[in-house]
């Protein structure tokens, strides 16, 4: 009896690689191994090889690397605010003071915070428009202008008004930036290094956070308001270059097959996932899948239309992931990052300096977290990650809290203010290798091409209303209940335990036109993890896959 199931459905081979139920003696000289996908497995090992050293590969890092300047941009906010928040002479020159004095836990910091994660809110209705209509690059160009425009503005501030319209500009351009960026990212990437390749997109946060903590680490030490300008106008630097260089990248394949442009899809396909060779299975494979799943008429080409997005069952089920990550990757506690020096104080930390220094060494021990991460997300999976980092973000924030709890801020116990903060550390470490990676794979993964731009804009608008919640409340709650604030995240980690084991699907191993059958599936978290075995034979100069069974 044959069988060649994932999900519920039978996947037809081509007709010289029929599958059939193997005898033990015929194992003895084959490749025994098991796959989510046979098509897949089969054009993986029988097309030509993609190495990262090949010249194509060079090529196409290069290219991803002009847009990962968006999560680049990004990074820079994030660190800036963190750092120069707990400058006396940012607080100063803008009159902050009262609860907001010394690192900012009032109303007035809340606001300065908030600002950006409104514009990011507005810019949301527009975002996903934009990127369908003039493309992932043309996308990527605006809002990378338009967060130059932003900071510029926050760079000159005169007053708080000044500051709070340029925040706004920036998370508006920000906002576009990241629905454009990852969607570019997860098209062009080869689905053998597709996780890895948009986990770091969204790792270069950090390159970003770490340029401009290393600066205010320096600038601090200016009397002159250099010390928190100099930080802020860094962030021109990478979203120049991803105004300028998006003009110069290939397009996506996808992309350009629903406006009809499928000669240069092949071309750009064949070159970067085929080394060249438009015959090449996996080339061939991807091909087919593109050209079932890319509607010309869908409703990616009316800016209006998002009832793709919750339309049918399978719809539904891929846009709760998406909100599921949306709001856990802010409510984990990494909303406490934008003050960390608020974090370093409650641990009795005192001198401004130490607590950026501090800042400055908690940036890279996080970027190291999401390297770490990812680099296993094409090798143990989203789901696995997702769910045992978010279990180990509570339990390090827990231990945060306890120690932090024994001694008061006074710093009386160095001791238990050192273990306080190295706790603070390994939580960054430990959110950074399950969510910075995963907060660019899981959403871009979950949506299918027609509803991508759109879905990412919904991402980024549910990503931002959570955010705001974090700056707003957050330095409110740090203000007056100190860290018992911490427990709120520790119980809310928990909750995600729950939900990511019950509907979190996984998956690696696979096209992304391959998991609309995952979503159809009536079980998606069994259908993910469902496995077959196969076993590849040579034979002469060709290879052939035959199905065993089904794990």
């Amino acid at each position: 009896m044959e069988r060649d199931r994932t999900s519920s459905q039978e996947i037809e081979l081509d007709k010289e690689i029929q599958a059939e139920k193997f005898d033990d003696t015929r194992l003895n000289n084959a490749n025994v191994m098991e796959v989510l996908n046979a098509e897949y497995a089969l054009a993986l090992s029988t097309g030509p090889q993609l190495k990262a050293t090949d010249w194509r590969s060079i090529q196409l890092f290069l290219i991803l690397s002009v847009a990962f300047m968006g999560s680049l941009t990004n990074g820079f906010d994030g660190s800036v605010m963190s750092a120069i928040n707990g400058m006396s002479q940012y607080l100063q020159y803008f009159g902050i003071d009262g609860q907001d004095a010394g690192g900012g836990v009032g109303t007035t910091t809340a606001i300065i915070f908030g600002i950006y994660a409104i514009g990011s809110i507005a810019a949301a209705f527009i975002a996903g428009p934009i990127t369908d209509t003039f493309g992932r690059k043309g996308g990527m160009s605006i809002g990378g202008f338009i967060v130059v425009i932003g900071a510029i503005v926050v760079t000159t501030a005169r007053d708080v008004k000044y500051l709070l319209g340029g925040r706004f500009v920036l998370g508006f351009g920000v906002s576009i930036a990241a629905t454009a960026s990852p969607a570019y990212v997860v098209e062009m990437s080869p689905p053998q290094w597709r996780g890895r390749l948009t986990g770091l997109y969204n790792s270069f946060y950090y390159a970003g956070s770490i340029l401009c903590t290393g600066i205010t680490v320096a600038t601090t030490r200016s009397s002159s308001t250099l010390s928190w300008r100099l930080p802020l106008a860094m962030q021109v630097v990478p979203a120049s270059i991803l105004t300028v260089g998006a003009f110069f990248l290939p397009e996506s394949p996808r992309y350009l097959i629903s406006r009809g442009k499928k000669d240069e899809a092949m071309r750009i396909l064949a070159k970067y996932h085929g080394n060249g060779d438009e015959n090449a299975p996996l080339v061939k494979l991807e091909w087919k899948e593109y050209e079932e799943a890319v509607k010309l008429d869908a409703s990616d080409k009316r800016w209006y239309d998002y009832s793709e997005l919750v339309n049918t069952p399978s719809a539904r089920y891929r846009m709760g992931v998406v909100i599921m990550m949306a709001f856990f990757g802010q409510w984990s506690g990494n909303g406490l990052g934008y003050f960390l020096t608020i974090l370093f104080k409650n641990a009795g930390v005192t001198s401004q300096n130490k607590a950026i220094t501090l800042n400055f060494v908690n940036t890279i021990i996080s970027a190291v977290g999401a390297l770490i991460g990812t680099s296993l997300t094409d090798k143990i999976g989203r789901r696995f990650i997702w769910f045992w980092g978010t279990f180990a973000c509570a339990a390090t924030l827990g231990i945060v809290t306890g120690l932090t709890a024994k001694w008061g801020s006074d710093g009386a116990n160095p001791t238990g203010a050192n273990a306080a903060i190295a706790f603070i550390f390994l939580f960054g470490f430990v959110f950074s290798i399950a969510y910075t990676p995963l907060q660019a794979v899981v959403p871009t993964e979950a949506l299918e091409y027609n509803t991508r731009a759109k879905g990412l804009a919904i991402y980024s608008l549910a990503g931002n209303c959570a955010g705001f919640v974090n700056t707003y409340a957050g330095p409110i709650g740090l203000g007056r209940i100190q860290w018992k604030f911490y427990l709120v995240y520790v119980a809310w980690d928990l909750v995600e335990c729950v939900v990511i084991y019950l509907f979190a699907v996984e998956t690696k191993g696979r096209t992304l036109e391959e998991l609309d059958e995952i979503f159809k599936d009536s079980n998606p978290v069994k259908a993910s993890k469902r496995k077959i075995k196969v076993a590849t034979v040579a034979k002469g100069n060709e290879k052939r896959v035959e199905i065993i069974d089904e794990v």
